[in-house]
């Protein structure tokens, strides 16, 4: 498979849930992190294309996160089911702030995961 990213994936070490806001709905959970988007792996079903609000709970042992939940503008990319039937969801973050850049590059230096080679 053809991979269109710009930048490489980041894997999340740590257990993120990621919810949709109006309605408040769990999507699934954080699978991997870029600055420009994430891929939420869960039960929940989109259609490509959709742009919603998503709330991710990052975890709250991190100084420089804020308390609250961090929420984003997004557009879901690409969806689809794998071999075991989970939805992954592939969304574009937009109209990203200063504040949430930082706050993504905060998560991805604390967070990624330290593969050995």
């Amino acid at each position: 498979m053809f991979d269109k990213r710009k930048e490489p994936r980041k894997k999340l070490m740590a257990f993120t849930p990621v919810y949709t806001l109006h309605p408040k709905t769990l999507l699934g959970y954080l699978e991997d992190l870029t600055l420009r988007g994430a891929r939420v792996v869960g039960d929940v079903p989109l259609e490509a294309d959709k742009h919603v609000t998503l709330m991710i709970e990052f975890p709250k042992d991190t100084a420089s996160l804020p308390p609250e939940p961090f929420t984003i503008q997004a557009r879901l990319a690409r969806a689809g089911r794998d071999e075991t039937r989970y939805e992954n969801l592939g969304f574009e973050f937009v109209d990203v702030t200063a504040e949430q850049m930082s706050i993504l590059e905060a998560v991805i230096q604390r967070y990624e995961f330290k593969r050995e080679i």
